[in-house]
């Protein structure tokens, strides 16, 4: 039994291949062997090692798990899983299942091409047993492979499978533990876990919603996504190639009015826009960043609670670690070359004027930068003036002028001071920030 939490990926795989009842499989399709090639570099891969196999060509990969699916695809992973496991059973259950605790170890991804045009993700896929010939658990994972080379990001696939087989042996004592142990010797910036799912009764402890938040909360991914069915999926998978409308916001201020503000911007997207798309997608943006100047995360109770709230008014969630905007439209457009409008209030807007940018060299000017040259619109509903003078007195904002009407103030009746006015002024007259009123067709 192995119990110092510091061991690296050497010594996993050593001591993985030491211990006589863990055995197994392993099928990678697209970045190599690289998690099989841990396991027989160390030594002592007889004792771990039943069988590896790298399916990488097409045809072959679909005599041996059937056609219809896209090869780097979940259903891929899980016909590998279930082909796989089928056949290590039928090989060896009836000479070694007394003592054995099998599993078998599969892999579809899409690793850096030399072009370096394509999406670099894929699905990994973990079923084992906890016991000899007791019932099976299944682990599935889809990465993001963020490292800049295919021989880096081989690497990265390579200490990624080593520590999960670990992990699945050694530390399912809690989420937090779990992904503790799948990040070793790996940092948090090489690879993005953006979906998680398990089966089993190891698992029962586990919560679906709190796990996918922890996986932003605890910078394993930039973010994740609650759709409005609750059906996790994997961020690119909703957002590819679609047109989207998104409604960030604070924890303690979204409802229905800013449903009511996604609702009236997805319905104003243009048909054309629309016809060279997939379609419209409205979603809420959350932070799991608080909103005291500290900036405490938020407990992922109230996150989870926050969310299934959203999801009750029809939309789905996109999580993220960031408060910015700029960030937001970034990681969307990983997945869509469609414009991404926001549809905000004034006082989000006003929030974008005022803040100091201060992880940014050019401050404000790079944060405007960065957000209004990613093909991005902002839609900007009128807010209470309430709202707007509390906003102005709890920043600062010295010399902050407006008109309202009605007891509201629209976007183009607000006055930035000093040369941030002019900027201001620009961006209205660019339509990059877009003055709209609810009910308007």
């Amino acid at each position: 039994m192995l119990t110092s939490p510091q061991n690296d990926t050497h010594q996993k795989a050593l001591a993985l291949n030491l211990d006589p009842t863990i055995f197994g499989s392993f099928a990678e399709i697209g970045a190599g062997q690289e998690v099989a090639r841990w396991f027989l570099r160390v030594g002592g891969a007889s004792g771990t090692v039943a069988k590896t196999i790298s399916a990488y060509d097409k045809e072959v990969s679909d005599y041996l798990y059937g056609f219809g699916s896209r090869y780097v695809s979940k259903s891929r992973l899980c016909a590998m899983l279930d082909s796989e496991w089928a056949q290590l059973l039928a090989q060896l259950h009836p000479s070694r299942g007394a003592d054995a605790k099998f599993f078998s170890y599969v892999n579809t991804l899409s690793a850096r091409n030399f072009a370096g045009t394509n999406d670099c993700h894929g699905w990994v896929g973990l079923r084992f047993l906890i016991e000899p010939s007791g019932a099976s658990h299944d682990l599935v994972l889809h990465v993001n492979l963020r490292d800049p080379s295919n021989e880096q990001q081989q690497e990265a696939v390579g200490i990624l499978g080593v520590n999960l087989i670990y992990a699945a042996h050694h530390a399912l004592g809690s989420p937090q533990e779990f992904l503790t142990g799948l990040f070793e010797n790996l940092g948090l910036h090489r690879i993005e876990i953006d979906c998680l799912e398990w089966s089993g009764l190891a698992f029962s402890p586990w919560s679906r919603s709190e796990v996918h938040a922890f996986l932003v909360a605890g910078r394993y991914a930039e973010a994740v996504v609650f759709p409005a069915d609750d059906q996790f999926v994997p961020p690119n998978e909703l957002l590819y190639k679609r047109t989207p409308v998104l409604a960030p916001g604070r924890f303690d201020t979204v409802g229905e009015l800013h449903a009511n503000l996604l609702r009236e911007t997805l319905s104003q997207l243009p048909k054309e826009e629309l016809k060279e798309s997939k379609g419209g997608l409205g979603l809420f943006c959350m932070s799991t960043q608080g909103v005291s100047p500290e900036g405490k995360p938020v407990p992922l109770k109230e996150i989870v609670e926050h969310v299934k709230m959203l999801q009750g008014l029809g939309y789905g969630v996109l999580l993220f670690g960031a408060r910015e905007l700029y960030v937001m439209s970034a990681y969307v457009s990983r997945y869509t070359k469609s414009r991404i409008r926001f549809a905000i209030g004034l006082t989000v807007l006003l929030r974008v004027l005022d803040d100091r940018y201060q992880d940014l060299a050019g401050t404000v000017l790079e944060g405007i930068a960065r957000l209004f040259t990613q093909n991005v619109r902002l839609k900007v509903y009128p807010m209470a003036i309430g709202e707007v003078q509390k906003r102005v007195r709890e920043k600062g904002m010295a010399g902050w002028e407006w008109k309202e009407t009605c007891g509201m103030v629209s976007a183009d009746h607000l006055y930035p001071s000093g040369p941030l006015g002019f900027l201001y002024q620009y961006l209205l007259r660019s339509d990059f920030i877009v003055p709209a009123k609810l009910g308007e067709r």
